[in-house]
């Protein structure tokens, strides 16, 4: 009975420890099986997620940030979906397809230009383009007092992508002075046509206040402008336009050339220091306001609503002559002789 007792004691504790530890340790190597096959098929699910939203899903590389996608009107999804692919926008076009009719829109692309500021997922791309977020945003475009076509041109070429700037020149010719300068703003698609326009639009509005006043002076609207143009170059402020106004349209009512330098800016690019004797005896240029008397035949830029003011309210005190110091300081006189003197004082020559 006693060698009993002590074998039970040796060996059924042992059995007991058995029995008690064992079922935990083999749940704990099955946990830690399972947490390995956990972890394996989080990491192989994983690197699947990753290898189709890079080869799928995934902006490309070269995706066009910034610059304007046209969807044609009447594109079918399939047809976008290439166009897509072709620009860049989406790696794969079946990709494309299948996020819009995830979305359950395969029947509802927008046409119309759209940009991405920013490169988007394939998910995100059809979101916009079946929704009709075009991502286009109003840039605003500052048009100079005294601007030509030629600098309007670079200005608005350089910021909307549809706009041409050898049509514009080509149809804004005639309307040399009338695109009223002034901050505007267009949409990144804008055209030529469009900006033509508004600026036109914008000349007229602001000119009504000043039709009476036009009708009054007994000058056609065009010559008060080609004069507003000159004005803009020969002056910066209001009374010196007016007085300098008055000078030239009086050197024209007796026919004396205008002889106005700011011509030769606008016809050859140069400027006052430039010029040449040559230049100054050609008379193929129309603009040469020293070979041909009145007006040049069109404006040589686009006048402010104060040249434009001038223009139509000289101040006419007899003068003939004027000259602008270093200070920009306007002197004027009523004899050549007067005005020679006042140069050799202010300007030393």
């Amino acid at each position: 009975m006693h060698d009993y007792f002590r074998f039970f004691k040796d060996y059924g504790y042992r059995a007991f420890l058995w029995l008690y530890t064992e079922p935990q340790r083999l749940a704990a190597e099955w946990r830690e099986h399972a947490n390995r096959r956990s972890i394996l098929m989080i990491l192989f699910g994983g690197g699947a997620a990753l290898i189709l939203y890079m080869f799928s899903l995934a902006p490309p590389l070269d995706f066009p940030t910034g610059k304007l996608v046209s969807v044609p009107e009447g594109s079918t999804a399939a047809e976008v979906a290439t166009l897509l692919q072709e620009q860049g926008v989406v790696r794969q076009k079946e990709s494309f397809r299948a996020a819009v009719i995830i979305l359950g829109r395969d029947k509802g692309v927008r046409a119309g230009d759209y940009l991405f500021k920013e490169p988007k997922d394939v998910i995100s791309i059809a979101r916009a383009i079946t929704t009709g977020a075009y991502g286009l945003e109003p840039l605003r475009i500052r048009i100079p007092e005294g601007a030509t076509t030629r600098s309007m041109a670079k200005l608005y070429a350089a910021q909307l992508q549809r706009f041409d700037a050898e049509k514009f020149l080509k149809k804004a010719q005639s309307d040399e002075g009338f695109l009223f300068p002034d901050t505007y703003f267009f949409l990144p698609n804008a055209t030529e046509d469009t900006v033509i326009t508004a600026m036109r639009q914008n000349f007229d509005s602001h000119i009504e206040t000043l039709v009476g006043d036009i009708t009054k002076s007994g000058r056609p609207l065009r010559d008060i402008v080609i004069m507003a143009s000159i004005l803009e170059k020969e002056a910066h402020n209001y009374t010196d336009r007016q007085m300098i106004a008055g000078v030239l349209w009086r050197r024209i009512k007796i026919e004396m050339a205008l002889q106005v330098d700011a011509a030769f800016l606008y016809s050859l690019g140069y400027t006052t220091f430039d010029l040449t004797k040559a230049d100054l005896a050609n008379k193929d240029d129309p603009y040469n306001t020293y070979a041909h008397k009145g007006l040049p035949p069109g404006a040589i830029g686009s006048p402010s609503m104060s040249s434009m003011k001038a223009a139509v309210n000289p101040i006419d005190r007899g003068y003939l002559f004027y000259l602008a110091d270093s200070t920009h300081t306007t002197h004027y006189s009523k004899t050549y002789e007067e005005h020679l003197r006042l140069k050799a004082l202010y300007l030393g020559t």
